[in-house]
Order: structure tokens, then sequence, then C-alpha cells
């Protein structure tokens, strides 16, 4: 009887000791936000060659509680769509604090978007070109870039780029469609080329930015157009005189 009350007495204690140690480790966890599980994930990725297997597997080697991780993202998927549109909240969170950009035109606000969207991108190229490398042997262009389109899309609306005036709502409509669309691809564009650059400081996608841009507005110049336009206009209603 003896032997049996020391065993349940040794027990107790040891169960006790077992809850204040796991006490002691909650304790310990860290307290994270959005961009700790940024860091965590992009961290892992590079040392691994791949993402994390588990929600679990993450916050237990970065000592964080589980259930912290789903108060940001719903899955593991989620967390590298995030960090590719903080990418371009970055961007437009320091175009927006410019005072200059707001007083350049559509030409130069692109300009400088692409230049501060890829200058964000360099610091963390590393990782970038580890997911796009690992997406475009599966698609077109890389999958990753595509959740960035309906943002983008906003950005070239919100530029309010000139096209022709045809007096046609349908035809307005679908012009600005098609120009939100050949913009697209020259930030795909952009980024195959970023992807490749060899040069010191990728001084050559900055190069090739610049002319890119410059030559899709000088395409995109509605003057010269015009001027044929109202000529055509004005010889057909004076078609008389050339008889």
């Amino acid at each position: 009887m003896v032997l049996r009350f020391f065993v349940q007495l040794f027990m107790f204690f040891l169960k006790q000791i077992v809850y204040l140690h796991k006490i002691y480790i909650m304790a310990r966890k860290k307290n994270i936000k959005k961009n700790d599980i940024y860091t965590f994930y992009m961290d892992y990725y590079l040392e691994n060659g791949e993402a994390p297997k588990s929600v679990y597997q993450l916050a237990k080697l970065n000592n964080f509680d589980e259930g912290q991780f789903y108060e940001f993202f719903g899955n593991l998927g989620a967390v590298e769509k995030s960090i590719f549109h903080s990418f371009f909240e970055q961007t437009m969170d320091l175009l927006e604090k410019s005072e200059e950009y707001g007083s350049f035109n559509g030409r130069n606000k692109l300009l400088t978007f692409f230049y501060t969207f890829f200058e964000i991108l360099t610091a963390n190229r590393s990782f970038v070109l580890s997911i796009l490398d690992r997406d475009q042997n599966n698609s077109r262009y890389p999958k990753t870039i595509s959740t960035l389109k309906p943002k983008y899309v906003e950005l070239i609306e919100s530029l309010e780029i000139e096209t022709l005036d045809l007096k046609n709502a349908k035809i307005e409509k679908l012009m600005g469609k098609s120009l939100a669309e050949s913009l697209w691809v020259q930030l795909i564009l952009c980024f195959k080329f970023w992807m490749n650059d060899d040069s010191a400081g990728l001084e050559k996608t900055d190069v090739f930015i610049e002319k890119s841009i410059n030559t899709g507005f000088d395409l995109l110049n509605v003057q010269p157009l015009k001027s044929v336009i109202d000529l055509g206009k004005f010889l057909y209603n004076e078609k008389s005189y050339m008889n």
C-alpha cells in the first residue's frame, strides 16, 4: 500500500511538472505579425528549396503558436500569393507618399511604378527567382504573377491614359481593356527580362523598362492619328471641293 501511494504521488508530481513545462513553453512563444510569417516562409523556402510541408512545421521551427498563423492566412498557399501582393502594396505606398508622383503624367507615373516595383523585387531577388523559375515551367507566364493582374489593371485605369475619343462608349471600353491588356503584357516582359538580367546592379533592366514604356506610350500618341481622322472627316464633308 505504501509503495502504491508513493507511485501515485510520483505520477501526480510528474503530471504537474509536464503541465508547468507546457505553460513555460507557451509563455516563451513569439507574438508574431503578418510580416514575420513572410520572413519565416521566405527563409524556409530559400534554405530548403521548397515550401514548408505544413503550418505546424513552420510554427514549430519558428517557435510561435500555430493558431496565430490562421489569424492572417487560411493556408500556406495563401502566404506566397500575399508576399507578392505585399511587394505591389509596398510600391504603391511609397509612390503615394511622394509629393512629386502626384504631379507626374501617366507615362512618368508608370515609369516610376516600374522602377520602384522592380527595386523591391531586387531586394528579394533570391526568393522571387525561386518562385518564378518554379512556376514558369507550368504556364505561359508564372502563375504567381497573374494574381497581381487585378491590382495592376486598377493602377492603369487610375493613370487616365489618353486614347482616341470615338464617341462610342462600347468601343472606348474595349479600347480601355486592350490598353490594360497590352500594358499587362509589358509587365510580364519586364519580369522575364529582369529574371535573366546578369548586368551589374541590374542596370539593363532599368534601360529596358525606360525604352519599353516610352516606346509603348509613343505608339499610343493619339495626336497624329487624331489629325488624320480630323482631315478625313473634313475631306468627307467637303468632298464637293475634291471633285
